[in-house]
């Protein structure tokens, strides 16, 4: 190897400064490159550039920056790069302050985040200026990776919930940005371009990339990678379902599937059922209360599909977030056949029923390990009233295999939260309870001494087998929903 002139780092071989660089992040390795012309040749080396995690906009990597700003480092890396990159992980990100994981501010709810972009002149301009961005940032990832033969990893989230008036997304709000008919069809069209010329993908997720997939887009998808596709993901706040019979037939060695609740219909579900198909492994599902005036649960997986699909899928389990969706419609979900891991209840104010959290804890409990309970409502119902045990204690109690168990918006009584670390113990991994959640009887406060707040901590960490206190920032619990979930569901779906 010959070495170059000068002392010090300057004269280390390329293959050396090569290798250095591969411990760096993406943004270290550009920060380094500027040094000398001799380490900005090493960065362009293929073998830096194998895996690629971007998350990009609304000012979300610090220094205040707007979202167009990122633009320009996305298309310089983009084409160095995307041509024969092999792993693509790329996060859109909302106007910055728009949505509860940028925004630290907690007495402002997500309900009053999703407000619609006309409320506000100068949010109504951001608005623009975001979707216009978006669609820039989209243009240049695709336009990369069009004849990338090579990837085998395309996970994309494009958080647009910016775009959001009175629950579901509407592609016709891009007619107020300028040339936004003409960008999009320019993105659809390069997606189904490179879906065709792709050879080997293994994974394919599209999380809520608004106007990106449509119901022709995975038809397009060539014969190899068919074959090859492991994972598939689509995700949309759209009306009708993104993948057909045809084409999920054609993936022949799917281990993983991410879809809406509404688009698991009893005929998809057969097609997994079929001996032809290797067995599943993972389900994610997203059941939007929202869209189930537009989406309605008629023709979905009945009990006796999820039977079929269990009797050829032995290993499958199901990760089932249900948004804003009220205990009869989750009644009619939650079939005893389903074969649930985790279950994440979120809303602003529709109530899960103790009946609901007694049906789950009967019929799930050999199989779930994750179980979030949230609600953003500044009411705390009690979910024990009446009743002589609490129904999270009895799922505890149920749920042999429970490891994660989160809880906000519901009053968990002090004594009840004891019982739950006693009954679980050190498997109990995650026990996260907000601090405003949690309520203590005020009969057993006059037997105790000393701060309750501190004997509850001693408790239940005494039960857990290690230190715990309540989560103190709600806004830490309360993540934005589908965002969450598209993270939730990779590392579900990764895991397998």
């Amino acid at each position: 190897m010959a070495l170059c002139g000068g002392v010090g780092a300057m004269a280390l071989p390329s293959e050396l400064i090569v290798h250095i660089f591969s411990f760096l992040s993406d943004r270290d390795k550009l920060r380094a490159s500027a040094v000398c012309s001799r380490w900005r040749e090493c960065l362009f080396y293929p073998a830096l550039w194998t895996e690629l995690k971007l998350r990009i906009g609304g000012g979300c990597n610090g220094g205040g920056g707007s979202s167009s700003e990122e633009t320009p480092r996305l298309e310089f890396l983009m084409r160095k790069f995307g041509s024969f990159v092999r792993e693509l992980r790329l996060e859109l990100a909302p106007v910055e302050g728009y949505l509860s994981p940028l925004n630290n501010d907690p007495s402002t709810t997500r309900m009053d985040q999703l407000s619609g972009p006309d409320s506000d002149p100068q949010l109504s301009e951001r608005w623009r200026d975001a979707m216009a961005t978006y669609l820039d940032q989209v243009l240049c990832v695709f336009t990369s990776i069009r004849n990338n033969r090579n990837l085998q990893k395309l996970s994309l989230y494009g958080d647009t919930c910016i775009l959001q008036q009175e629950g579901l997304l509407d592609s016709s709000n891009l007619h107020q940005i300028h040339q936004g008919d003409k960008k999009i069809n320019e993105i659809q069209q390069l997606f189904m371009e490179f879906l065709s010329n792709s050879r080997q993908l293994r994974w394919l997720s599209c999380s809520f990339m608004l106007g990106l997939v449509t119901p022709c887009s995975l038809a397009c998808l060539s014969n190899p990678s068919a074959e090859t596709l492991q994972h598939l993901s689509l995700l949309d706040h759209q009306l009708g379902p993104l993948i057909s019979p045809s084409e999920l037939d054609r993936l022949s060695n799917l281990h993983s599937l991410a879809l809406d609740f509404s688009d698991l219909t009893s005929e998809l579900c057969g097609l997994l059922a079929s001996p032809r198909q290797t067995p599943l492994h993972r389900l994610s599902l997203l059941l939007n209360g929202a869209a189930l005036e537009f989406k309605p649960l008629d023709g979905t997986a009945t009990e006796d599909d999820w039977k079929a699909l269990v009797r050829v899928s032995a290993n499958l389990r199901v990760y089932i977030m249900a948004l804003e969706v009220d205990s009869s419609e989750l009644l009619r979900v939650l079939k005893p056949s389903l074969p649930l891991e985790r279950l994440h209840l979120d809303s602003y104010s529709t109530l899960v029923t103790d009946a609901t959290l007694e049906l789950i804890s009967q019929q799930y409990n050999k199989t779930l390990t994750h179980f979030l309970l949230l609600r953003d409502d500044p009411d705390f119902p009690d979910l024990s009233v009446n009743r002589n045990e609490d129904p999270l204690v009895l799922l505890a109690w149920r749920c042999t295999q429970l490891a994660v168990l989160v809880i906000h918006g519901y009053t968990v009584w002090s004594h009840n939260l004891v019982a739950i670390s006693r009954l679980r113990g050190s498997s109990l991994r995650v026990l996260t309870v907000s601090e405003e959640s949690i309520d203590f009887d005020p009969d057993q406060s006059v037997c105790m001494e000393g701060d309750p707040v501190h004997n509850l901590v001693k408790e239940v960490s005494l039960g857990l087998g290690r230190v715990w206190h309540p989560c103190l920032d709600s806004s830490l619990v309360l993540s934005e929903p589908t965002q969450h979930f598209h993270r939730e569901l990779h590392a579900f779906s990764i895991g397998m």
